[in-house]
């Protein structure tokens, strides 16, 4: 199981890191390790070995060696650095001369004496390292003694594990006997004690968080040791950088430790199966909080975040993202079809929409849409991919299909409430519109366009279904347009006074759908005026009933457009198509005829040869060919404009013969 890093006895390399509580108490620990070193208090020195020696002085009755009492000192006081270059002086002074193996033979004991100091300092220099993430960020940022302590110590035993690594290469040029601990590879073990203490670490967090009720055992662990990668990593860069060379990174080396070990706790985790709520949880923490922990600024501006790169490889996070996507569309699905269901309900009950400032309302757009957002942007967050993230989207192509069935439903029943609902329906079917086009990046391509299609056939459905009765109600009048009657008398404002009525039964959209709706009559209304006028009932024999039928069209022009403008109509351009058909009827002049006709087929490029045939013809005074001159007109106009210029159909949904 799990151990407390500060606790392990696991050798590295010879190496014994290990932090206890008595660690930062050195002054005890040196004094005893050094005094069983020398076997003698500080000052009696003496060299471990049998009592009788080859004929050379007795420990005993040597002077005490100076560059042992400096050593020693050294060490208590923790200069780790100067101990290190007393015994690099020792070994040069020892080993330098060597030429033979057997002119070690003599110096057997001071050999055995360094080796073991060696030995000694090493595991000293390990410990110091070790004790680096011992310390709390509190202690750090109040700068507490022990922490200056230690920053000394750590900047001396860095810089010995540099020297000795500089004497290891100056061995590796000789061609003389080596001493047994060269090469030391103090730079080896110093990284794989590092990478020891960052596992022991994260296995064992310093400051666990309680359980929680809502949190799986795999949630706080991961949780535990990701806030143990970040206290970690801040303790390095406030107190560890300043102790290691800028060429050693400190900072990125623990980095990319830590992310190493997270990353493999995390790969254990997903291989074994996760529920849908680990499941999220664990791409939470991949693509969002673990990412979130280095932009802390303190971080940013020292780790090389991208260098780390993910925490989990593609093969794991796919089956994962899978996983998360299939549940949410799911998720999606069973929500828009539960608010579906619940209009259709009422709808059946024969309830009416609620209403607001006097105009119906649905909940449906509204809801639907609150949680696409929030799924597709949450998903974005978990997933760290937008596109990935619209794959969420892909149930609403057949929702909104439901929904169409749902409002021909309405329609085909034409219950006592489906008016109401159809207008309801109206401002639900504008929200989806302004979020497929405005927020066009909720969806995937092919889904939002195929959902664009549904609404803008939904919204052209209710239009007929609104307006149909209206336009019934009007056909008596219709039938006077383009007669004798619409000529000599003004028949035609029984029909605004008809239409104004009609207007107010449309009432019940909120205000931008019932302007669009408005709109849409506006347009109905005026391409049955020139469906009626195009039929060719009423013959303009003379320039005088040309100028007549001039006069009358301008002037129902202007009333039908001062009429729909009251009412919120914004299609203006319907007037202009009536003034243009006006003078093309009062004008004598072909070239004059040819430019108007040139100007209305240009506004309007759905204009074909018929409509202007049909338009022609009712002057009676124009001969074949002058009709023919201008209808060619039209259509050198029409090649010279593209066929994709028509934004707004007109003339092609008036049939002439």
């Amino acid at each position: 199981m799990r151990t407390q890093a500060g606790s392990r006895e696991d050798d590295v390399d010879g190496f014994r890191p290990s932090v206890t509580s008595e660690t930062r108490g050195r002054g005890k620990w040196i004094r005893g390790k050094f005094q069983k070193f020398w076997g003698s208090p500080r000052g009696q020195v003496g060299v471990p070995g049998p009592a009788e020696t080859d004929g050379h002085q007795s420990p005993e009755d040597e002077e005490p060696p100076v560059v042992s009492l400096a050593f020693e000192q050294h060490i208590e006081e923790q200069h780790l650095c100067e101990a290190s270059q007393l015994l690099i002086d020792k070994e040069k002074h020892l080993f330098g001369n060597i030429t033979e193996e057997e002119d070690l033979i003599p110096h057997n004991a001071e050999v055995e004496k360094l080796a073991a100091d060696h030995e000694a300092l090493g595991k000293l220099v390990t410990e110091t390292v070790v004790e680096s993430l011992s310390f709390s960020l509190q202690e750090v940022d109040n700068n507490s003694p022990s922490v200056s302590a230690h920053v000394a110590a750590l900047t001396s035993a860095v810089k010995t594990i540099i020297q000795e690594e500089e004497q290891d290469q100056m061995w590796k040029t000789r061609c003389r006997p080596v001493p047994s601990w060269r090469p030391c590879n103090w730079r080896k073990i110093h990284d794989t004690t590092l990478h020891v203490l960052v596992g022991g670490r994260m296995d064992s967090p310093q400051t666990p968080t309680a359980i929680l009720a809502e949190q799986s055992s795999i949630q706080t662990d991961v949780q535990n040791m990701g806030r143990q990668l970040k206290e970690d990593l801040l303790l390095v860069v406030k107190l560890v950088k300043s102790c290691y060379p800028p060429e050693m990174d400190i900072c990125n080396f623990y980095a990319k430790l830590y992310h190493q070990v997270f990353s493999t706790r995390l790969r254990k985790i997903a291989d074994f199966g996760l529920d849908d709520k680990d499941c999220t949880f664990l791409l939470r923490w991949v693509n969002e909080y673990y990412p979130r922990i280095f932009q802390n600024p303190e971080l940013a501006s020292e780790i090389n975040v991208e260098s780390l790169g993910k925490l989990l490889p593609q093969e794991l996070l796919v089956p994962l993202e899978k996983q998360y996507l299939d549940k949410q569309e799911a998720e999606l699905k069973t929500y828009i079809e539960r608010v579906l269901d619940d209009a259709a309900q009422k709808w059946r009950k024969g309830e009416e929409p609620k209403t607001e400032d006097d105009c119906y309302v649905s909940p449906v757009a509204y809801d639907i849409i609150q949680l696409i957002n929030g799924m597709v942007k949450a998903a974005e967050v978990i997933l760290g991919d937008l596109h990935k993230a619209q794959e969420i989207t892909r149930p609403i192509s057949d929702s909104m299909q439901r929904y169409k069935v749902f409002q021909e439903d309405i329609i085909r029943q034409n219950k006592p409430n489906s008016t109401a609902f159809i207008k309801a329906n109206l401002g639900c079917i504008k929200d989806f519109r302004d979020v497929l086009v405005n927020k066009s990046h909720l969806f995937q391509e092919e889904v939002r366009r195929s959902c664009l299609d549904v609404v803008t056939n939904m919204k052209q459905s209710a239009h007929t279904y609104l307006l149909s009765p209206v336009h019934k109600n009007l056909k008596t009048q219709y039938q006077k347009l383009g007669t004798k009657d619409w000529l000599n008398k003004n028949a035609f404002d029984k029909l605004l006074l008809s239409i104004e009525k009609e207007l107010q039964e449309l009432r019940g959209p909120n205000q931008s759908c019932y302007q669009e709706l408005i709109g849409q009559f506006h347009q109905e209304v005026t391409e049955e005026y020139v469906r009626r006028l195009l039929k060719g009932d009423v013959k303009l024999k003379d320039k005088d009933r040309q100028q007549k039928a001039y006069e009358t069209v301008i002037d129902n022009a202007e009333s039908l457009h001062n009429l729909f403008k009251k009412m919120g109509s914004q299609d203006d351009w319907l007037k202009e198509i009536l003034t243009k058909i006006a003078e093309v009827l009062e004008l004598q002049d072909i070239p004059a005829m040819q430019m108007q006709v040139a100007a209305l087929g240009a506004a309007q490029p759905d204009l074909s040869e018929k409509h202007v045939s049909a338009l022609l013809k009712l002057k009676t005074n124009l001969s074949k060919t002058d009709r023919s001159t201008v209808k060619a007109t039209l259509s050198d106009t029409l090649t010279e404009i593209k066929a994709e210029a028509i934004t707004r159909p007109f003339f092609s949904k008036i049939a002439v013969k």
